[in-house]
């Protein structure tokens, strides 16, 4: 795997600008805060998000694959200002449960998400080297 860095452009923090990457595709459908019971334990925003980290990584895992396999994650949160108002937290969970495995990332505000509760989804494309 091979991470995309325009020369010139300034180093991004937490993120990759893009990845190039051969092998198997794994492809994660949106993910939610809840758990493998589909029941929400929290409303909190950071709960929830380490709970969603926790289920990609639970579908990753059927494919043999693991967070350092990530190339594309897609985050959709229904409100930006929590978002970018507890980054600090929301970073030291990330690094908690994915370590320092910063693939392209997009992060998206919604209106409003399929489970009412939800406050966070995350969709990821991985890469499986071939042996």
């Amino acid at each position: 795997m091979n991470i995309l860095q325009p020369p010139g452009w300034a180093q991004p923090r937490g993120y990759a600008n893009g990845v190039a990457a051969r092998g198997t595709l794994v492809f994660v459908g949106g993910q939610i805060g809840w758990n493998g019971d589909q029941q929400f334990e929290s409303d909190d925003f950071i709960d929830q998000a380490r709970q969603t980290l926790h289920n990609v990584l639970a579908v990753l895992a059927c494919a043999g694959a693991g967070p350092e396999h990530m190339v594309r994650m897609t985050w959709y949160v229904t409100d930006r200002d929590e978002y970018n108002g507890r980054l600090r937290e929301l970073g030291a969970v990330y690094r908690d449960v994915i370590g320092r495995h910063f693939p392209a990332m997009t992060c998206i505000e919604v209106a409003g998400l399929m489970e009412a509760r939800a406050k966070i989804e995350i969709e990821v494309t991985a890469v499986v080297p071939d042996a």
